[in-house]
């Protein structure tokens, strides 16, 4: 199951991000985004569970959690829109 976290501190490393779903259960992967130009965290990144049944308990449990003074939000992530061609 891969989940949304936003509101994410800006200096969280991945190894960090690991350890706190870690104890979930398997985490697949984890992914902060960040800006293309400067490589400065954007705040919010994904993280892959292997089963919906350790996502939805990372999900309850860290929705809402204050982590390094910032209040998180985990949310199933959506699925990317497929782009459409962009005629002009």
């Amino acid at each position: 199951m891969k989940l949304f976290i936003g509101n994410l501190p800006y200096n969280i490393t991945e190894t960090e991000l690991n350890e706190i779903f870690s104890g979930y259960g398997n985490v697949v992967s984890t992914h902060l985004v960040t800006d293309h130009f400067t490589g400065q965290s954007r705040g919010f990144g994904f993280v892959e569970m292997e089963t919906r049944g350790e996502g939805h308990k990372a999900m309850e449990d860290l929705n809402g959690k204050e982590y390094k003074h910032r209040r998180l939000a985990c949310n199933e992530a959506k699925p990317k829109k497929k782009r459409g061609s962009r005629r002009r």
